[in-house]
């Protein structure tokens, strides 16, 4: 008796495995693929200057076409400041039982301003610069950054007039002044991952940058700009997860750190507790998080 030994019939070659076969042949790879997160860190790394050199052409065209050129870098939050003291400090009489309000308004304005200018710019830094993002190869989450450490420009460029108000208005300097510098180190991580989220966002809706003034203004209305969270939670008139809400906003949390660090009226009591741990936190979920959700796109930014 015959035994027949049927073999299965040899599996198809077709072109797209010739061609990937081929590519890996000669160390070929996908055009704009995702890198490794590692990887990816790297070439960021690598275009530092770039992002510090995008950072500070951005910030010098700005305002190139202004007569007062980059004097309105520090008006802008001024004049904003100057409105809000009206309304809330005189109208709607904020301004009593806060000491120094003057100082006080002027440092939430601009560090607020700092949080905000990021984030919008943030949220176009794709969708604003398809042209270049479809041209270069480079690293996509260097503009998210670099809009970014263009308004910590803005903003350090900004803090001689701060400083000026507050010295005119009897605020003494003092060593507490130094503690300025990790709050915006911290509120620059947090802003960037911000930033960031957004951009992510934006590419693929850009309809968002349109929504975000209004929630932005909401956001500020609530992170005591204008007025003293302290003030408003003491007491039990308000629901416990109001006051947690209020005390840990982040905006509120980082605009409370510089008024500390800055303002001596402004006293360690007013801080929400553990404010220190919930500045850091925020920077690390919103730096580290931010850049991951970015990353995990990197290969879709410019198609469609």
């Amino acid at each position: 008796m015959t035994q027949v030994l049927h073999t299965p019939p040899p599996t198809p070659v077709t072109a797209e495995d010739d061609l990937a076969a081929l590519a890996a042949r000669h160390g070929l790879s996908v055009s704009g693929a995702r890198p490794s997160l590692p990887e990816y860190v790297r070439q960021l790394w690598a275009r530092r200057h770039f992002i510090t050199a995008f950072a500070t052409a951005k910030l010098t065209a700005q305002y190139a076409q202004a007569k007062l050129g980059q004097v309105w870098q520090v008006m802008t939050p001024l004049l904003n400041a100057a409105v809000y003291y009206f309304i809330f400090g005189v109208l709607l009489g904020t301004k009593r039982h806060v000491p120094d309000y003057i100082p006080f308004l002027v440092t939430g304005v601009f560090i607020w301003t700092f949080t905000q200018s990021s984030i919008m710019a943030g949220t176009r830094a794709i969708s604003g610069n398809l042209g270049l993002v479809r041209a270069l190869h480079f690293p996509r989450a260097a503009l998210p950054i670099s809009f970014a450490l263009q308004q910590l420009q803005q903003l350090l460029f900004s803090m001689a007039a701060l400083v000026v108000i507050l010295l005119c208005f009897g605020v003494p300097v003092a060593f507490s002044w130094v503690l300025a510098a990790p709050a915006l180190l911290l509120q620059f991580v947090f802003n960037t991952g911000v930033a960031m989220i957004m951009a992510r966002m934006g590419a693929k809706t850009p309809d968002i940058a349109q929504l975000m003034p209004f929630i932005l203004r909401t956001w500020m209305y609530v992170s005591g700009v204008m007025w003293s969270i302290d003030k408003l939670t003491k007491g039990d008139h308000l629901p416990h997860w109001v006051t947690i809400a209020l005390e840990t906003n982040p905006a509120a949390v980082y605009i409370d750190l510089m008024r500390y660090a800055l303002i001596d009226s402004f006293h360690s009591s007013q801080l929400p507790p553990h404010v220190w741990v919930a500045a850091t936190s925020w920077a690390l979920v919103a730096g580290v998080g931010g850049f991951i959700y970015f990353w995990k796109a990197e290969e879709t930014y410019g198609r469609g």
